[in-house]
């Protein structure tokens, strides 16, 4: 359906993303908001005035409508007249280190982060095990003793 088959009445029932979207569809061709907002103001009778207030939440509404995109130079169309691209941004991909290239100091650093739940005590003193004051007996002492 065209916009000029529709009657005041229904335009003005009609919501701005809507009319912007047709407006769109049939101009064939990225408009600047204003321009839009304009052409949206002439259809349904708003006053300069009017068009002046609303045109923030005009904008609002086409940056949350999916059918619409801001182009790279400001002008807006439909989402569907564009293929979408997919840019990664180069900071979230992983990078893989060879362990050829790590540094003396890279690999100082991994086996200080490995050691890091061991005691950082000596484990060749045995002196300090706490069976020293400890006194073995054979059974034939321990007889001895009990009697």
């Amino acid at each position: 359906m065209k916009i000029e088959d529709l009657t005041k009445e229904e335009l003005e029932n009609m919501s701005y993303d809507d009319i912007a979207f047709m407006v769109l569809n049939e101009q064939n061709k990225p408009m600047k908001i204003i321009d839009l907002f304009n052409e949206i103001g002439k259809l349904v009778s708003l006053s300069a005035q009017t068009i002046e207030e609303k045109i923030g939440d005009f904008f609002e509404m086409l940056t949350l409508d999916k059918r619409f995109i801001m182009l790279d130079d400001g002008t807006w169309d439909l989402s569907s007249k564009h293929a979408k691209k997919l840019v990664l941004d180069e900071d979230e991909e992983e990078i893989a280190v060879d362990e050829e290239e790590l540094t003396e100091e890279d690999e100082e650093e991994e086996q200080t982060e490995e050691n890091i739940f061991y005691d950082e005590q000596d484990d060749d003193n045995d002196d300090d095990d706490g069976l020293s004051d400890l006194v073995v007996i054979d059974e034939d002492e321990e007889e001895e003793t009990n009697l």
